[in-house]
């Protein structure tokens, strides 16, 4: 029965994909990133829902007292950020016209991101918990600014739209009781969505180690960011059922990439 869900959740799926067509929001760069994705929903509605939530972030943070409470840490951002910036257009042209910003938030957490648009966050927390380098701040920062030019948050949407919208229908014509649609939802997440997340992570983590090594900062401290957060992890989830790739498995595929991005940092280092 599981089969037969999961087999139905992925023909809907695959009949949105039909209608829509798929494109790259990106170009390949020299790692080679070159896959085509699922966009339903436009890039002006994510980018817009994407700075309402960024706005409401910082405002509940700066009603707190948490927001960019450390000046020279948040300036050390900012110029990490300013030379990745720089590279984007190598990926996508008219993302250095995006409105970047960049904030911090006072918090213990291990944790930063990159909206749609350019809008850049870092907790306090894995700055200063980890004790991190430029270097490895590049790591990070990369990684997260390769979701947004990627557009992976767009394509997400559009991939629970298009399994939504499958399941709705195959209920109609299967005559699928709300449990069997409960399941189907189930194996529609393990079967595309979390699969699809790790190519994503994949993705983010190729782009970010060649926006940082053209940006002059050394790809080799994505290796050890990832032993810290090895080490500062109390336990992985199995990562067939993880979004994230375990930090060991991550750490692998960072080193399978070095012969391709080192040389072009120490282009950008001479």
């Amino acid at each position: 029965m599981k089969k037969m869900l999961t087999t139905t959740v992925m023909a809907a799926s695959l009949s949105a994909l039909s209608l829509a067509g798929c494109s790259s929001t990106t170009s390949t760069g020299a790692v080679g990133v070159d896959r085509q994705q699922l966009l339903l929903v436009s890039s002006e509605q994510v980018q817009q829902l994407s700075a309402q939530s960024y706005n409401k972030s910082i405002q509940e943070a700066r009603a707190r007292g948490l927001l960019d409470t450390n000046t020279a840490q948040l300036n050390r951002l900012k110029k990490i950020s300013s030379r990745l910036i720089g590279q984007v257009g190598v990926y996508r042209p008219d993302a250095a016209k995006w409105k970047w910003e960049v904030h911090t938030i006072k918090s213990n957490e291990l944790n930063a991101f990159v909206m749609p648009g350019g809008k850049v966050m870092f907790y306090t927390g894995i700055i200063d918990r980890l004790n991190l380098s430029d270097d490895e701040i590049a790591a990070i920062m990369g990684h997260e600014m390769a979701h947004a030019l990627r557009e992976h948050s767009r394509e997400r949407l559009s991939r629970q739209y298009a399994t939504q919208t499958g399941i709705g229908v195959a209920a109609s014509i299967f005559g699928l009781s709300q449990g069997q649609a409960e399941l189907a939802n189930i194996a529609g997440d393990l079967g595309l969505s979390r699969p699809h997340s790790r190519t994503q992570e994949a993705e983010a983590d190729q782009i970010g180690l060649e926006l940082m090594a053209r940006a002059g900062y050394n790809p080799q401290a994505a290796i050890s960011l990832w032993q810290k957060m090895q080490r500062a992890s109390q336990g992985e989830p199995p990562q067939f059922l993880s979004t994230h790739p375990t930090s060991s498995h991550r750490i692998a595929q960072i080193q399978s990439l070095l012969p391709k991005v080192m040389p072009l940092y120490q282009k950008a280092r001479r």
